[in-house]
């Protein structure tokens, strides 16, 4: 069961993403109670959305400024590019975490305090299992998370890599398959980036009626195919590799 439960904690990520774009609940008191629920699995404070997606990502959507670029270590598309990418990426969150916080000292008290106690939550969480059993600690609750933080961003990467941020339709990479079912439709990428505050079970629907304008080279069937593809059979066939759309736009101005 541990291999489902692995599986389970990636989708504990997706979930976080979409109660930050969306509550869950009407109450803002259950609100609070699942952020912090979702901390505890997802393996960092879920505020943390705020800052380095909602407030950033969003809005700057891989251009230059958003902390979770593609490109900043290479504008190649790889294996080891998607390796490094979440580590890299993660450590370039921190500032505007680290910013929102001490917006939120000098403006929100509460919400300061709040966010702040995410941290406290988790590490009574982590620390609490490590001292009733540290092997199982490690084994059901930190690589658990770690799986989870480490997948959230490889699909944030997948979903950029090589597309034209500048362009309104093909910013973003789309996963129209079977996976979409389990991780809440994560794979129609570019309509979420369109109405970020639409509620996931929406999402077919509405890329149905962008899809015609979405570059064909950004329309995947299938996410585990083109990690296959692009990322192993790709070092050793050019024709499975992917193209800059970026670099394109680039060199043509």
């Amino acid at each position: 069961m541990w291999f489902p439960y692995l599986f389970l904690s990636v989708a504990v990520t997706v979930i976080a993403h979409n109660h930050n774009h969306l509550p869950i609940w009407r109450n803002n008191t259950l609100n609070i109670l699942t952020d912090y629920w979702l901390t505890l699995f997802y393996g960092f404070p879920a505020f943390a959305w705020i800052p380095t997606h909602n407030l950033n990502h969003h809005v700057l959507n891989n251009k230059p400024g958003d902390y979770t670029i593609t490109y900043r270590v290479s504008e190649q598309n790889t294996w080891w590019t998607v390796l490094i990418y979440p580590s890299v990426s993660s450590w370039f969150q921190q500032k505007p975490i680290r910013d929102y916080l001490m917006k939120l000292q000098n403006t929100d008290k509460r919400k300061f305090v709040l966010s702040l106690l995410q941290y406290v939550a988790l590490a009574i969480w982590i620390v609490g299992g490590l001292l009733i059993d540290w092997q199982k600690a490690i084994l059901y609750i930190i690589i658990p998370q770690q799986v989870g933080l480490f997948a959230v961003l490889v699909f944030n990467y997948v979903q950029h890599v090589h597309a034209d941020e500048e362009s309104r339709y093909n910013h973003s990479r789309n996963f129209t398959g079977f996976l979409n079912y389990l991780l809440f439709n994560n794979g129609y990428h570019t309509i979420h980036h369109e109405k970020a505050g639409v509620h996931w079970s929406k999402t077919p629907e509405l890329h149905k009626q962008i899809e015609s304008n979405i570059d064909s080279s950004l329309k995947e069937r299938s996410f585990w195919w083109y990690i296959l593809r692009v990322y192993v059979l790709g070092v050793f066939f050019s024709r499975f590799r992917t193209d800059s759309m970026r670099l394109k736009r680039l060199a043509s101005q």
